[in-house]
């Protein structure tokens, strides 16, 4: 969530003065709420579809990171916070209102955990480079108007990244190393989206006034370059580490009923049973693969388990796409899974045909190394939704080039392309763009639970394998343990790294030695894992709260389960809570149930 804004209401005057004399429906505070935080980002506005906000028109606008800006910011969450309090008594016998109140509650702990506390803003420089590249690139590729009139908007935009840069700047007292780094490597990004991508696309009417637009602003964008490698790289004590911050943006960004040791306890404990499971998977398979040496049983248990593990996924990876093949595969998967799911009618695939397959773009490559999920705008689903693929630079030497490919070998790119977009990701946000009313459509969308999101994506690789996906091969099954060791190291890396001091070289050893994951794969995730916090638990917590949600389901439901239903009406309520989800779906509490 982006901070900060451009216009308020004009009833925050009142409310930063404690001034109040009728009290809200919770109805009206999820409107004041939703329609007020993405006024507070027009950036984030646009990806959501609200384009107008008060007379001001959003899409024309960048965030504004003032300090009298972020003032009236802190004032309107601490005013609705009070009056969201007041409003509890009349939303308390309704589930589907709790579970909103649960979302709202969340976002603004975490607003006021980022504003009071955490302060990315002055120490972030990704913040403000990312945002950039978003401002100019969705009006790009959304066509919620006419060309010309986006471009339009494009240029209104350009025109005012000198004056946000030069905030920027003001704001930025320090930055860790690692993300002053890519900060530079995004806002070259930057550069060249605004100098080529956006330069060829300008019709000819817009040209002068865009020619005008982009010069300053290309030399904001090269002046802050100098910044970032000359000036904030110098001011580097910052901590990337989340530390004391950690366990109350856990508990509101997770907003799960564990608690940070709890996950690592039990990730750790599920590393050992997962490693065990593919060992077992993997016997057979080296017996063929390796049939001219042994099973490597002088060595200790640890040391066999990773040497005949490793050397039947060496062989695996070694089927992998091309640079040139590997946009192409991701397609040709998609389709694949598609027709799977719709032939074991295992949920309702959504009529509209609304996503595009496109490389992600270049500012967003330092957090989405692989690829990732953009959904459709939640005011506009019909605008399209886009499933991205980071491409393999023909820079890259000949080992970095295999090293990625291997990793994300055809088995992989499967699993991939499951996750993020059939039927993970589209699939789920498809279904969120259905739920009515609007407000609870917007919100369950843009301030959509994480676990919820993340884990149904992993929830539904693993049912489409146990559903014998790709005729139930071992090979796949293998590689999609050897996925579940990332989904677990996820969750121990980001507990571990913020809260324990763990080294790099301790979370690159958990990478490699005990994962199975590459040498490019495991230091782009640590990278992520510096520049991000409490979202690399959000797949685990969410795969084991997604089985013990449907399990809770199959225990209520009895003689009346259907794998089919339940799929279909846990994804309809939206990205809420997994806890509160159980509550929607049967009208019980979660309680204990088997997590596997």
């Amino acid at each position: 969530m982006r901070n900060v804004a451009l216009a308020m209401m004009a009833a925050l005057i009142l409310w930063g003065c404690g001034v109040r004399k009728t009290k809200q429906s919770f109805s009206e505070l999820q409107d004041e709420f939703i329609y007020t935080t993405l006024s507070f980002s027009p950036v984030g506005a646009t990806s959501a579809g609200y384009h107008q906000h008060q007379g001001v028109k959003l899409d024309q606008q960048l965030d504004d990171f003032s300090p009298a800006s972020l003032e009236r910011q802190k004032r309107f969450y601490e005013s609705i916070r009070s009056r969201l309090r007041d409003a509890y008594e009349g939303v308390k016998n309704s589930t589907e209102d709790l579970a909103d109140f649960d979302v709202i509650v969340d976002q603004i702990e975490l607003a006021q955990l980022e504003l009071g506390q955490i302060q990315n803003y002055r120490h972030n420089p990704t913040v403000y480079v990312e945002l950039i590249g978003n401002a100019l690139f969705n009006p790009l590729m959304l066509e919620y108007a006419p060309k010309a009139d986006r471009i339009r908007d494009v240029i209104a935009r350009t025109e005012k990244i000198p004056a946000f840069l030069e905030q920027a700047k003001k704001n930025l007292a320090d930055a860790p190393d690692i993300w002053a780094k890519v900060a530079h490597e995004e806002n070259q990004g930057n550069i060249g989206l605004l100098e080529k991508t956006i330069a060829a696309a300008v019709p000819g009417e817009v040209r002068p006034d865009f020619d005008r637009a982009a010069r300053p602003a290309l030399a904001a964008l090269h002046s802050f370059d100098d910044f970032l490698l000359k000036d904030l790289a110098k001011r580097n004590q910052a901590d990337w580490r989340l530390s004391r911050n950690y366990g109350r943006k856990f508990r509101a960004a997770l907003s799960t009923d564990s608690e940070p040791d709890e996950v690592l306890d039990a990730a750790e404990s599920e590393l050992k049973k997962v490693r065990a499971q593919m060992l077992e998977l993997a016997l057979p398979l080296h017996q063929k693969m390796y049939s001219s040496h042994s099973n490597h049983t002088d060595l200790s248990e640890h040391d066999r388990q990773n040497r005949i593990i490793s050397e039947v996924l060496d062989r695996i990876a070694q089927k992998h796409a091309t640079p040139e093949t590997y946009m192409s595969d991701a397609k040709r998967d998609l389709e694949e899974a598609r027709a799977f799911v719709a032939s074991k009618k295992l949920l309702t695939l959504p009529a509209s045909g609304n996503l595009q397959v496109i490389e992600t773009p270049e500012f967003m490559r330092g957090v989405y190394a692989v690829g990732g999920f953009n959904p459709a705008p939640a005011l506009e689903p019909h605008l399209g939704a886009f499933y991205w693929i980071t491409p393999i630079p023909k820079t890259w030497p000949r080992e970095r080039i295999e090293s990625k490919l291997r990793e994300y070998n055809s088995y992989s790119l499967k699993l991939l392309t499951i996750h993020e977009a059939m039927p993970g990701h589209y699939v789920q946000f498809e279904y969120v763009n259905s739920i009515e009313p609007k407000r609870r459509r917007v919100l369950r969308s843009v301030w959509g639970n994480g676990p919820y999101v993340e884990g149904w994506a992993v929830y539904v690789e693993q049912m489409l394998l146990d559903e014998g996906y790709l005729g139930n091969s071992p090979e796949l099954r293998l590689t999609f343990q050897k996925q579940m060791l990332r989904v677990l190291a996820n969750a121990i890396l980001d507990v571990r790294l913020h809260t324990r001091d763990m080294t790099d070289q301790q979370a690159l050893d958990l990478m490699e030695k005990d994962t199975f994951q590459e040498t490019e794969e495991a230091t782009a995730k640590l990278q992520r894992a510096k520049l991000s916090s409490c979202q690399l638990p959000t797949y685990f917590v969410g795969w084991r709260d997604w089985l013990r949600v449907r399990e809770h389901y199959r225990n209520v439901k009895g003689a009346d389960y259907n794998f089919h239903d339940f799929h279909d009406s846990a994804l309809k309520e939206g990205a809420v809570p997994l806890p509160r989800l159980a509550e929607l779906l049967t009208g019980k509490s979660l309680g204990e149930t088997p997590s596997r």
